[in-house]
């Protein structure tokens, strides 16, 4: 497998379990403490060496674009008050080796269409995708633990964890045969099985490692349920040409896309980090 150099950030949902707070602002934007959550994920990219990064977004998602743009204005407003702290937070969130690209995806027709939707701009390079509403803490980026398997194996790597029996329903659940430390070839993979017919309770979290031969599996795909493209299907119909993997990361996930989860993460990343709470 060749280096990992490009990241896909699907960014175009509407994020209607926040409202009314992203009723104007993308829920990619809410903070977390003192920076919003696509901020986590990029950064979590950048520190595994990731250089390109791929936004596939939708309309009102400008504020992502502003977000990782200069702001002459303001860097200008802070040097001239001698804020020079304030300034390098600022002018530091992304190194200038790294480059973001937009891409707008035409309609919210699934995470398998996002990730299609990027295909251009990837090529037949292997690529990371990352999800903004999994918040991963990790000593190690989480990213960076999948692209290691992907290169000793020379595969497709899915982040994957074990969740409650009962929550199977809410994740794309894989049956697995082991393979190495901390790592498992995927024999089965299926999206949101009811807890009575789950293969396993081992469950794909929002990062992976995949092989550009996807695109053309996402092709094939058909739509399922509300008429989305799952990339899970996906996944499922690589499985039958090349060999695909689940690692079990080293970290702790916050599921921000639901409010307990933001709140959670809020807690734990201000306590950790920021010396907030007691």
């Amino acid at each position: 497998m060749r280096p990992v150099r490009k990241a896909v950030f699907p960014v175009a949902g509407l994020g209607t379990r926040f409202l009314p707070a992203t009723k104007a602002m993308p829920k990619e934007m809410l903070p977390v403490v003192d920076k919003p959550l696509i901020q986590y994920a990029v950064e979590e990219a950048v520190a595994a060496g990731i250089t390109d990064l791929i936004f596939v977004t939708g309309r009102h998602k400008r504020a992502i674009e502003d977000h990782f743009d200069s702001a002459p204005e303001m860097e200008n407003e802070l040097a001239r008050k001698g804020k020079a702290e304030l300034l390098a937070i600022v002018q530091g969130i992304l190194p200038s080796n790294v480059s973001c690209i937009y891409i707008r995806q035409s309609a919210p027709l699934g995470l398998g269409h996002a990730v299609l939707t990027a295909a251009p701009i990837v090529g037949d390079e292997p690529f990371a995708v990352l999800l903004a509403d999994d918040l991963l803490d990790a000593e190690r980026p989480v990213i960076g633990q999948l692209i290691d398997a992907a290169l000793t194996y020379q595969g497709s790597i899915l982040g994957v964890q074990e969740v409650p029996l009962s929550d199977t329903d809410r994740y794309g659940i894989v049956a697995t045969d082991p393979a190495g430390p901390r790592t498992e070839r995927v024999r089965h993979i299926v999206e949101k099985p009811k807890p009575e017919v789950a293969p396993s309770t081992l469950a794909v979290v929002g990062r992976y490692v995949l092989d550009a031969r996807i695109f053309a599996h996402l092709r094939q795909t058909q739509a399922g349920a509300g008429g989305e493209i799952q990339l899970t299907d996906g996944i499922a119909s690589l499985l039958k040409e090349q060999a695909v993997f689940a690692h079990r990361y080293d970290g702790i996930r916050y599921d921000c896309g639901n409010k307990e989860g933001m709140f959670k993460a809020t807690i734990a990343l201000g306590r950790k980090y920021h010396g907030l709470i007691p």
